[in-house]
């Protein structure tokens, strides 16, 4: 008999530590898919042995991942996995485009486009 998949967690069931490490999550917890809430929780659980710099890191990227519409996190989670089938070779060749269109003044950005979506996988 298979199993029912289980449900995330609900922000009342977290930890109070949990609860603060993902605090910039807390007004979207309940629109967050359950295996995406159990991987929040999974990072929450690290949270503590991290070095202080992961930790802001992580504090900054949770902050700036609430701040973005669902269209946007779709977009992201898309780019992520395009990245990661692109052989390990080819990346850091992604990293150096990625940081000099960075480097660009903000008024040069606006009138160049960003570095060319990544390379489809080689087959």
């Amino acid at each position: 008999m298979a199993q029912a998949p289980k449900k995330g967690p609900a922000w009342a069931e977290l930890s109070a530590d949990h609860q603060q490490v993902l605090a910039p999550l807390k007004n979207d917890w309940g629109q967050i898919a359950p295996d995406r809430r159990r991987n929040w929780v999974a990072l929450a659980k690290r949270y503590p042995s991290m070095k202080p710099e992961e930790q802001q890191r992580m504090q900054r990227r949770m902050e700036r991942w609430a701040k973005l519409t669902p269209e946007q996190r779709k977009q992201a989670r898309e780019n992520y996995l395009r990245i990661s089938k692109v052989p390990p070779d080819k990346r850091g060749d992604l990293k150096q485009h990625w940081s000099e269109y960075q480097s660009l003044p903000p008024h040069e950005r606006q009138n160049t486009p960003p570095p060319k979506k990544t390379p489809a996988p080689a087959k």
